[in-house]
């Protein structure tokens, strides 16, 4: 078990062989990095008794802290994700870094890359996370390495210096002023930006008066708290049952009193003729319909409902007037994979279906096998132009959002 002594020597050498992973598939790529996470003990920044090959997961994030009603508030974030965004960063010896979102094990990692030249500033609105992330730091002797802050990273640590690098720790829905007055010219700022329900961990560099994409990765984190916190709306559909498929809207929510009693009118479904392979990730398409198809939101289905027991769908749904469609897939022809389509209820669910196969269709034909698409992030008193058709423009509250697939050549 973690944090127990006879434990040490195979936290050793589970922590070497999560970071030749790490190395072998190119989420670490630099030595300072690499070094750094042979280094830090992973193992004693999680609660007690955390399995080790749980804490030694690649891609496993161990919580910290809920509320009462179980919300995730903190966690230990999945090694690949830390490595990657120190990476996306650029962070090298002698670098003053601001890590936005407390826990001390990555502000641990940051202090061995920047060196003792280099200073690594965290910060966190909840003095409980705070206070943890300062004892774990003097245990490990990273103390003196470290400068915890207790704020509300929104408003901005007054007199500090401009950062090198930034890493947003923390999913956020926004860009705050405040931490791009923290940046300094050259520098990146790293954040897990939410984009109308879909999460992306972007790193951005100033490119005249707006920020531009340099690399962007899949990932999800704990929302952001404080001033800068955007909660979701969230829409309970009850099933006869009692039990409830839930709608969660990030922005623009449509006028939902039209689906009541939506679950008990038939299903009906539209296929779109788009296939992907086994092992295929589509994680663009999420990002696609996010970007272009008004009402879209995200979905969840309690235990018992119809909807968890099918199974063969995915988390995203549109609503469309007084009918709701949700990603939905069926076995291809020849065991090649499995066709994309949409499942729908509600009177016009054919309408809603048709809308999200449609988007489906477009983003095989305009992005599918296509380079990554691209981000831009514009601050309230900057111009995008004119947005062309490949590129979705999403309004923020500092700024504006725009993600760009590449055209055909």
């Amino acid at each position: 078990m973690a944090g127990t002594s006879e434990s040490s020597d195979q936290a050793r050498t589970m922590r070497d062989a999560l970071v030749d992973r790490l190395v072998a598939d190119r989420m670490i790529t630099s030595s300072v990095v690499e070094a750094a996470f042979r280094t830090v003990p992973r193992h004693t920044f999680v609660p007690a008794g955390t399995p080790l090959d749980v804490v030694y997961d690649l891609d496993r994030s161990v919580i910290t802290k809920t509320d009462e009603h179980g919300v995730h508030l903190s966690s230990v974030s999945a090694a690949y994700i830390q490595a990657r965004m120190i990476e996306q960063a650029g962070v090298k010896p002698g670098m003053r870094v601001l890590e936005i979102g407390s826990g001390g094990y990555n502000a641990a990692l940051l202090a061995e890359v920047v060196g003792a030249d280099g200073q690594v500033v965290s910060v966190d609105i909840d003095a409980d996370i705070t206070n943890r992330a300062q004892a774990m730091l003097r245990e490990t002797g990273y103390e003196d390495r470290v400068r915890v802050v207790q704020a509300d990273a929104v408003h901005g640590l007054p007199g500090e210096a401009a950062f090198d690098g930034i890493l947003v720790t923390v999913g956020a829905w926004d860009i705050p002023p405040s931490w791009l007055d923290h940046l300094a010219p050259d520098g990146v700022i790293v954040v897990p930006l939410r984009m109308n329900g879909v999460t992306r961990t972007i790193a951005f560099r100033r490119d005249g008066d707006h920020l531009t994409s340099t690399s962007s990765e899949v990932a999800g984190f704990v929302p952001l708290q404080g001033e800068g916190a955007r909660p979701e709306r969230i829409f309970r559909m009850p099933d006869r049952q009692g039990r409830f498929v839930n709608l969660r809207f990030d922005v623009g929510a449509p006028d939902v009193r039209q689906l009541d009693g939506v679950l008990d009118t038939e299903r009906s479904e539209v296929w779109s003729g788009v296939t992907v392979g086994h092992s295929e990730s589509f994680a663009d398409l999420h990002l696609w319909l996010a970007g272009f198809l008004p009402g879209f939101c995200l979905l969840a289905a309690d235990d018992g409902t119809e909807l968890a027991a099918e199974r063969r769908w995915f988390p995203f749904g549109v609503v469309h007037g007084d009918s709701f469609a949700y990603l939905a897939w069926r076995p291809a022809e020849g065991d090649s994979g499995a066709e994309l389509g949409a499942r729908a209820f509600g009177a016009h669910g054919t309408d809603a279906s048709a809308a999200m196969t449609e988007q489906i269709r477009a983003w095989h034909q305009k992005a599918r096998r296509r380079p990554a698409p691209t981000f831009a992030y514009w601050p309230t008193g900057t111009s995008a132009g004119s947005v062309p058709a490949n590129v979705a423009a999403l309004t923020k509250t500092y700024g504006l959002v725009t993600i760009s697939w590449p055209v055909a050549s």
